[in-house]
């Protein structure tokens, strides 16, 4: 079963990465780069993107991302799982190097090779995860006050800042909604599993309300990072946070790998951190980044940076 968790999440991470070149370009083409004075993407904005045919392909594309990512969740621990979206990343690189026909620079590929790294190091810390337990009664309401709570904090910030750290911590802010919602899907299939409690059950019914919330207000935060920054970095703040909140999740709700040394641990937040540094790189020193950083401090001499672009 494993196995084909594993295969299953290989292809959601590169449903993800397609969503995300496909989405990010459309809203860019449209939006251009941020206005200081408007916080929020608006809804006439939004409306407008949801129209177009790339930003309803990129949809489809992370709709079934969605389901197959569910499949997986379904047959093996989130500690498994989530880490392999980091396969997301260099996915996205690809693509978008393919569409502008340009090799991708050595400040992406170093981003891109330490995210990985990181990751690839969580994964292998995390394969002797145990498949975990149902939570104990009252556990999962507070966990999602909480986590929704960061959530909050950090799409407010993203939007009251503006250019590559209002990518960053918007896009964040989107991966923590959705490590909530792999745990709560994680959750409903434990319950469901352990044969007590059935679907119409009003825990099983709240929580995948809050799930479904989970699932939009990530999605929007997503969207408002598309216009501040690069594909890449989006993707990678996606693949690195989600995994390590979902993971950290488990480990609360869930009970997988309880049984986990203290020194994995160490190895796991080692991991975490290296992965985090490859988004920094990403997000501080992509061609976009410098350039838009460029184009703000002399606007009279720099043309404005492409968006999208891999170099």
């Amino acid at each position: 079963m494993q196995a084909i968790a594993v295969a299953l999440a290989v292809l959601g991470a590169a449903l993800f990465a397609g969503a995300a070149v496909l989405q990010h370009r459309e809203v860019a083409d449209l939006y251009g780069e941020p206005d200081p004075r408007e916080r929020v993407m608006s809804l006439r904005r939004l409306s407008r993107i949801a129209r177009r045919p790339g930003w309803l392909a990129g949809f489809g594309l992370a709709a079934g991302g969605t389901i197959v990512h569910a499949v997986a969740l379904a047959l093996a621990p989130l500690r498994l799982v989530q880490p392999i979206g980091v396969l997301a990343v260099p996915v996205a690189v690809l693509l978008s190097s393919l569409r502008l026909r340009r090799a991708p620079g050595r400040s992406v590929l170093l981003g891109v090779a330490l995210t990985m790294a990181g990751v690839a190091i969580f994964v292998a810390a995390s394969v002797s995860a145990t498949s975990g337990n149902p939570p104990p009664p009252g556990s999962t309401l507070p966990t999602i006050l909480v986590v929704g709570g960061v959530v909050l904090v950090l799409g407010a910030a993203g939007l009251a800042i503006g250019g590559w750290l209002r990518c960053v911590a918007c896009a964040t802010a989107g991966a923590t909604a959705f490590g909530l919602l792999s745990a709560l899907m994680r959750v409903i299939f434990q319950e469901l599993g352990a044969g007590d409690t059935r679907w119409y059950d009003p825990q099983v019914l709240g929580t995948a309300a809050c799930a479904v919330a989970a699932l939009v207000l990530g999605g929007w935060l997503v969207q408002q990072a598309y216009p501040a920054g690069p594909p890449e970095v989006v993707v990678a703040c996606l693949t690195v946070v989600d995994p390590i909140v979902a993971v950290l999740l488990g480990a609360v709700l869930l009970g997988e790998g309880a049984d986990t040394s203290v020194g994995t641990w160490f190895l796991l937040g080692g991991a975490a951190l290296a992965a985090a540094a490859g988004v920094l790189v990403l997000a501080r020193l992509h061609p976009d980044a410098v350039a838009a950083r460029a184009a703000r401090s002399n606007p009279s001499r720099l043309p404005e940076p492409s968006r999208g672009t891999a170099q």
